[in-house]
């Protein structure tokens, strides 16, 4: 197996300085084959801090149609197992079809008002629209069509037990549904 492979290794020559990140440096190797990686990688793994995992379903009470900022309520909610990791990446997944996932303007609630209303003018609904699935009601096939827009998932890196995220973003879940149910949100914690 000659692929390219990334090779992540903490080597006692190694030293970040104090104000570098907590994550390992990546060495990339495209000459080692997978059992060269295999037989490094076990006898570096005493170099490693341990890699650890959590899982949550975070549940966000039924919401109006439109955009909402969820991330206090994210935080909130994992928090405590957040705190544990230095470095590594928050992954959340939401269970539905009609709703959606982005990363976006956390302070100005005109941006959420406003990405609704684009929401609205590029999807048509009602009797007019040419949609067959109506079975559910004439806002659903549309949710469809906008949570694929912008999907069911996040990944945002952890660091120093907090999601680093820019200053100006914040995690909005997008309710395409009139009459929406509570929404669940997998949450995966990995890292260190």
């Amino acid at each position: 197996m000659q692929a390219a492979l990334a090779f992540f290794s903490a080597t006692p020559s190694m030293s970040l300085p104090p104000s570098a990140s907590p994550c390992v440096k990546a060495r990339h190797s495209t000459t080692e084959d997978a059992s060269t990686l295999a037989g490094a990688a076990s006898s570096t793994s005493k170099d490693f801090p341990s890699v650890k995992w959590a899982q949550k379903t975070v549940v966000v009470p039924a919401q109006r149609r439109g955009c909402h900022l969820i991330t206090s309520k994210i935080v909130r909610e994992i928090g405590q197992d957040l705190s544990g990791f230095k470095c590594g990446l928050a992954h959340f997944f939401l269970q539905h079809t009609s709703a959606s996932l982005t990363i976006n303007e956390n302070y100005d609630s005109d941006v959420r008002h406003d990405t609704e209303t684009f929401l609205s003018k590029v999807v048509p609904e009602g009797v007019s629209a040419p949609w067959k699935h109506t079975l559910e009601g004439p806002d659903d096939m549309p949710a469809h069509i906008k949570s694929s827009m912008f999907g069911c998932t996040l990944t945002i890196p952890i660091t120093n037990g907090q999601l680093n995220m820019g200053t100006w973003q914040g995690i909005w879940l997008c309710e395409h549904r009139d009459h929406a149910t509570p929404r669940h949100i997998v949450v995966t914690l990995n890292g260190m």
